[in-house]
């Protein structure tokens, strides 16, 4: 094992931010020992040493390549290009989504990779980026931005817990996620992906997702590798520098550029990685974004010099899906930029046998070093030791007992928890608590039945879609449990019908999306939605209005219309925890982790900036 190194890591001193109880703050500088959590893959460098003398250079090559199932062009080709890696992309899914089908899936993929010489196995990786969601039947906890409004960590690490199980329960074994991106700019479509603008606030919920997946021993069999992601400022890109499709469709953040000094960068986006590394996490993935028109896929200032020599980060950088493609230049170039930069395995979904052959001649030409290679190998092949893949009673197959607890009530009873220590109340002029003995409740709105709605981008599909796509509870289904038996519950999707109730329930807000097609410049209630809120409103019924949104959007009339309003997010298929405070059985407890604005010609803001001034400000949430 290496000796204990020191190094510092300077961060700008920025004022304190409070909220509600909590303090979050920097130094002007710190001095952190190589982390604890890093010495566990560095331990097992005699293991990895004396594996990595046996291979062959095409071996090596295979072990940083890593291709989407989906585009494999033959299930043998796992064991003709000895490839180190196989991920299942948004939307790269086995026949029917099954819990059954997605561990049919690994085992046979595993398989192929013992067929090869050294038998090296897989890691397998997959987006469970809140619970195990492409799987039919899973528990699907809120999204980040919502646990950022619980401020609990250890509700996030029990969260992350559960996920690795669930995720192990089906084979796979690496988990991209926790994303530590700090959103400074809502009209980004990733903004759901991070916990909150607050960079310490993501710190410390970042770390504790990491010590959820990997737990004490990354060799536990109910644990994976964990992914911390996208290095670095992903959530800082700039309005107009993103991209342009074939089609015309313009995504004017996503991809985009952080033009940013070292110190901004540092202070605003990179705290998340610093505890990140320090709890232990295997594996880094770099942004498709620039920083300062260098793409983060291709900057060895910032995968080498900060990420491995000064964070001290021990395992290995994989890159996003086909990001290497956007470097500028040619393939080849592209290929030589980003390895010497420190990129240690490729995503290449589609184009493996392309990368695999085009590595081989850079090494051959000398233009990608071989200690280089054998550092990307060396760093890959901890982790999976550190994982246990050699471990003498380590299986390729799936653990058959772990199948019991997969979307068990105990997991969907602690999504229940996050999700009503996640609920931001905003409004309350006396609607709130709901009684459950009223003589009528009508609850109306395109979100009040519809758990594809409630779940967002990143379930069962990569950019989500509207219906009854998993099992759980919806928003009606929860409040007609919650009532008294002499309660009736009625419902409409356009807000009409609510004359004579006692109270009526508005669920709109935004359908689901992911990556691209979330970037929105707007970010207001469409005109179906304001519809349905002037419908209840002119019920003369009061209106409690629950909004499902991956950020916060401009809904000044329907604010006004309401007597109560709060921000539920994007809750997963447990709104039975929405119901535990309608109906006062649990106070509201959430706090906003990101600021709300007035209107849209305030975007981008957030908290410690200048004539700061929302609606609501980071840190705000009623309670009874």
């Amino acid at each position: 094992m290496r000796a204990t190194l020191l190094f510092a890591l300077p961060v700008l001193l920025a004022s304190c931010v409070a909220t509600d109880e909590r303090t979050y703050e920097r130094s002007d500088e710190q001095s952190y020992e190589r982390p604890a959590g890093q010495a566990l893959y560095v331990s097992f460098d005699e293991r990895v040493d004396e594996l990595l003398a046996r291979m062959t250079v095409e071996e090596k090559i295979g072990q940083m390549t890593q291709p989407d199932q989906e585009f494999l062009e033959d299930v043998d080709h796992v064991r003709e290009y000895m490839v180190g890696s196989l991920l299942s992309g948004g939307g790269s899914d086995p026949p029917t989504n099954s819990f059954e089908d997605w561990r049919a899936l690994y085992e046979k993929y595993q398989s192929k990779a013992l067929e090869t010489r050294l038998a090296i196995p897989l890691l397998y990786g997959v987006d469970a980026v809140h619970g195990h969601s492409n799987v039919l039947g899973a528990v699907v906890f809120p999204h980040n931005i919502g646990l950022g409004a619980t401020r609990n960590a250890e509700l996030v690490e029990e969260i992350s817990r559960i996920t690795a199980k669930e995720i192990k329960a089906t084979g796979i074994n690496w988990d991209f996620s926790p994303c530590v991106a700090v959103p400074r700019d809502d009209r980004w479509g990733r903004t759901y992906e991070g916990f909150a603008e607050e960079p310490m606030l993501v710190a410390e919920l970042g770390a504790a997702a990491v010590r959820g997946l990997q737990g004490e021993d990354l060799g536990d069999p109910n644990r994976v590798v964990a992914c911390a992601k996208h290095l670095v400022g992903d959530g800082g890109t700039v309005i107009d520098s993103g991209v342009t499709l074939p089609d015309g469709s313009r995504y004017p953040f996503d991809r985009g550029d952080v033009p940013l000094t070292e110190e901004e960068l540092r202070r605003i986006h990179l705290e998340g990685y610093v505890t990140a590394v320090a709890a232990g996490v295997g594996t880094i993935m770099p942004s498709y974004s620039s920083w300062n028109g260098v793409k983060c896929s291709g900057s060895r200032r910032l995968l080498t010099e900060i990420v491995k020599d000064e964070l001290g980060f021990e395992g290995f950088l994989i890159s996003d899906f086909k990001a290497i493609d956007e470097l500028p230049g040619d393939y080849k170039s592209d290929i030589q930029t980003s390895i010497n930069a420190g990129m240690d395995m490729v995503m290449v979904p589609d184009r493996y046998a392309l990368f695999f052959d085009t590595l081989a001649e850079l090494v051959e030409e000398g233009a990608i070093p071989m200690a280089r290679i054998d550092d990307a190998v060396r760093r890959i092949l901890r982790v999976k030791f550190a994982a246990g893949l050699f471990d003498d009673d380590w299986s390729p197959t799936a653990d058959r007992s772990l199948e019991p607890s997969f979307g068990s009530a105990e997991h969907r009873a602690v999504a229940r928890q996050a999700v009503r220590e996640s609920l931001v109340l905003l409004k309350n002029e006396g609607a709130l608590p709901l009684a459950k003995d009223a003589r009528r409740l009508h609850v109306v709105g395109p979100g009040a039945d519809d758990i594809g709605m409630q779940s967002g981008g990143w379930t069962v599909d990569w950019q989500g879609k509207m219906g009854a796509i998993t099992e759980g509870t919806t928003i009606l289904e929860a409040i007609r449990k919650a009532v008294s038996e002499g309660t009736e519950v009625t419902h409409s999707e356009d807000g009409t019908g609510a004359e004579g109730a006692d109270v009526v329930v508005v669920v709109v807000g935004e359908r689901p999306y992911a990556e691209m097609h979330g970037d929105d410049l707007e970010l207001k209630l469409d005109d179906e939605d304001r519809a349905v809120v002037a419908n209840a409103a002119a019920s003369g019924v009061p209106v409690v209005t629950l909004l499902i949104s991956g950020r916060p959007l401009i809904v000044d009339a329907a604010l006004e219309a309401s007597d109560s309003f709060a921000a539920v997010w994007l809750p997963g298929t447990e709104a039975d925890g929405i119901a535990d405070v309608l109906f006062g059985d649990y106070a509201p407890t959430g706090k906003l982790s990101f600021s709300w604005p007035r209107s849209a010609e305030q975007h981008p803001i957030n908290v410690g900036d200048e004539d700061y001034d929302p609606l609501f400000a980071f840190g705000y949430g009623l309670s009874w």
